[in-house]
């Protein structure tokens, strides 16, 4: 299976990392991580949007950006390993560097990730290692925690474990539900999605073994923080 390539794709630019993302469904960080690749100065750029879920909406908003996409049905598919090896395939094949989960709702094979290890990063929306897995907001609700938000980190065989390279945090209100939670903690992941692949891209973030080493300043200053609820001046 090749990926479907519009007619009036944009030529490769040899300077960027090629990136090839994983999507389930709208693809939402897809859009930011296109967005932001739309800069000339970016260190990145989407060549290949692939989805287990041929009906995706992500795959027609890829399309109209003149990216190659591709719908791998995994129900179509003998077994997991046979469904990753097809993923293996077509990255390689378009001779991507990294691959980008955004919104992927599968959980892929040890040989799979081993093949791309350090080179497949994910988002997750919660500050881990809290919260891996689903129903991330309705949970950091229940556990009455007052500060949640998202992480992007580098894929290992474990549920949402792996080096953390970045990290997003929303204050959590009194009154919020899990859909109001998540609208602002996706809303954070948008920001912190590109800005971490294009670290990761420029070799601003590098992974050694499970070791994180950034080559760039973290928050403004040593005593920033985000308080909820926010103290007064007194």
């Amino acid at each position: 299976m090749t990926p479907e390539s519009p007619a009036s794709s944009t030529p490769d630019n040899l300077a960027r990392k090629r990136v090839g993302v994983l999507i389930s469904g709208r693809g939402s960080n897809m859009v930011a991580l296109q967005e932001a690749a739309s800069a000339p100065n970016c260190p990145y750029e989407l060549v290949v949007v692939v989805s287990n879920r041929p009906q995706a909406p992500g795959l027609a908003y890829a399309k109209t950006q003149g990216i190659a996409t591709l719908a791998l049905d995994h129900t179509l598919f003998r077994s997991r390993e046979e469904f990753d090896d097809q993923i293996h395939r077509v990255m390689s094949a378009s001779k991507v560097d990294i691959i980008a989960c955004a919104g992927f709702m599968r959980l892929m094979t040890e040989g799979l990730i081993e093949r791309w290890h350090n080179r497949m990063i994910n988002i997750h929306p919660a500050l881990l290692p809290l919260f891996k897995g689903l129903d991330t907001h309705t949970r950091a609700l229940k556990s009455g925690v007052k500060i949640s938000g998202c992480t992007v980190h580098a894929v290992r065989p474990k549920m949402d474990e792996g080096p953390i390279l970045g990290q997003a945090a929303v204050a959590v209100l009194p009154d919020d539900t899990p859909e109001r939670l998540a609208a602002r903690v996706l809303k954070a992941e948008h920001k912190l999605y590109p800005e971490v692949l294009r670290l990761f891209a420029s070799d601003q973030i590098k992974i050694a073994g499970d070791r994180v080493i950034n080559a760039y300043q973290g928050c403004e200053t040593a005593d920033e923080a985000i308080y909820s609820p926010q103290p007064t001046n007194r």
